[in-house]
């Protein structure tokens, strides 16, 4: 996983177009639900008990199927292929500090690691929650406090990977947000990295 190699050459023919599919479906719906999700429970759902419960099962179960994808799913879609270790991670921050980060295929290593982040603390929101409408934590402050806390991590972690986006989006002239709506991203170049697995 730490290995960095440039992305090999395809014959895929969207390849050829100047494109290649990196997110499946199951990584797209996941995204934009678990997004419309938390914006509305932190948003104008944050007060409205019963939706907002409802709302917080849909992004549960959203985040059960992704925890379950990254181990069985598709290539880019796989943990193995975007968690860092921490070298690597500092080696990615090193190089952009410099301005020399190569373009990744999928998530680079701080975006892996954003991703980590924001998957434990929807677990830990998402948990939480279910804790405080249990008899036995009804009413519990330090439930109803990580519940609270949390959620408001969520919020500035979210605002960082939004933010991230569109950095790497400016550096490397490819629009991120876009990419996660068609599944399609530029095709790789020699320079270019791609931890997946070379095959499904």
């Amino acid at each position: 996983m730490n290995h960095v190699a440039p992305a090999a050459p395809s014959r895929d023919p969207v390849r050829n177009r100047g494109r290649v599919k990196v997110w499946d479906p199951i990584v797209r719906i996941f995204h934009w639900t678990v997004a419309g999700g938390v914006i509305a429970n932190l948003t104008f759902l944050r007060h409205e008990e019963t939706p907002h419960i409802y709302v917080g099962y849909v992004v549960v179960t959203a985040l059960a199927v992704r925890l379950i994808w990254g181990i069985i799913g598709r290539r880019h879609a796989r943990f193995a292929s975007f968690v860092p270790s921490p070298v690597g991670l500092l080696r990615y921050f090193r190089a952009m500090a410099a301005r020399r980060e190569p373009r990744y295929i999928g998530h680079n290593p701080a975006g892996g690691a954003m991703i980590v982040v924001l998957l434990v603390l929807l677990a830990t929101v998402g948990t939480s929650g279910w804790m405080m409408g249990l008899d036995q934590f009804w009413g519990v402050g330090w439930v109803e406090t990580l519940h609270e806390t949390a959620a408001n991590v969520l919020i500035g972690a979210v605002a960082l990977h939004v933010i991230g986006a569109i950095v790497e989006s400016v550096r490397h002239r490819e629009n991120l947000p876009l990419a996660m709506v068609t599944g399609y991203k530029r095709a790789p170049t020699g320079t270019d990295i791609d931890h997946a697995p070379a095959a499904d």
